[in-house]
This record gives C-alpha cells, structure tokens and sequence, in this order.
C-alpha cells in the first residue's frame, strides 16, 4: 500500500500523539513504583516517535531492529538527528528487553528515571526534526542531498 504525502503527515501525527501518551504512561507507573514498566514506556515511546518521522521518509520498518537502522542510515548518517538518538534507542532497547524478559534484571529506580529523560530528550530531538519535514509541500525523499 502505498500512502499519500496527505496520509503520511497523518499517520506521523498519530505516531507522535502515542509517543507523547507513552511518555505520560512511563511517568506515570515511575510514580507508582513500576520501574520495569516505566523503562518499558519510555523504550515504546522513542519507538512511537522514531516511526513518526520514519514514514516522512517513506520507512515503515516491521522490527525493532529494523526501525534502529533505517533512523541510523535515513536521519542521522545523512546529519539531520545527532548519532546520541540511536545511541539513546539502542540503550533503551536493550534496557526495556532486560527489563521485560530479563530473569534476573537488577533494575532500579535510577535506571528508570534515567529511561524517562533520555527518551524525552529523544522525543524531543525527533518532533523537531519532524515539524521541519512537516513544513514540506512534498515527501522528503533525498537525505543526502537535501539537510535542514
């Protein structure tokens, strides 16, 4: 299926709008003592936000992985997101894993609070990145050519 510049705008509101939700959702169960949870929301979070932006480009990556190297090789090898973000997606992929299937994970409440602020800092990065691409009459289709 293909989808209309029109549609993509649509779809990459949506992603944010559920970015920002998991965000409140991470702070939320940190509040009430759920770290494993609130590492968890705040990994989906940045997940929401990087397919956000992902379909601007055209990118609907099916895996986990497959969303960390398309943002790598779409936004941040061609200098439109600093390399900190999939530093930042790859740590909090491999902490909301340990978190959730880990038998003997030692998270903690840091971690936890850590997980929020990095992923608010990620989010943040991404909106700005997208309401730059939002700005365009047209899919933005060159990043090596084309840098904001």
């Amino acid at each position: 299926m293909t989808l209309s510049w029109a549609d993509k705008k649509i779809l990459s509101q949506t992603r944010m709008a559920k970015a920002r939700e998991f965000l409140e959702d991470a702070k939320g169960n940190f509040r009430e003592g759920r770290v494993k949870t609130s590492i968890n929301r705040s990994y989906y979070a940045l997940l929401a936000a990087v397919r956000s932006v992902l379909i601007l480009h055209g990118a609907n990556p099916e895996t986990h992985e497959g969303a960390i190297t398309m943002l790598s090789l779409k936004f941040v090898k061609t200098e439109l997101l600093p390399v900190e973000t999939v530093k930042t997606f790859k740590l909090l992929f491999s902490r909301r894993t340990d978190a959730d299937y880990g038998d003997f994970d030692s998270t903690d409440a840091a971690d936890a609070e850590e997980a929020i602020r990095l992923a608010s800092e990620a989010v943040e990065e991404i909106e700005r990145l997208r309401t730059a691409l939002l700005q365009r009459d047209e899919p933005y289709k060159n990043a090596t050519e084309d840098k904001i």
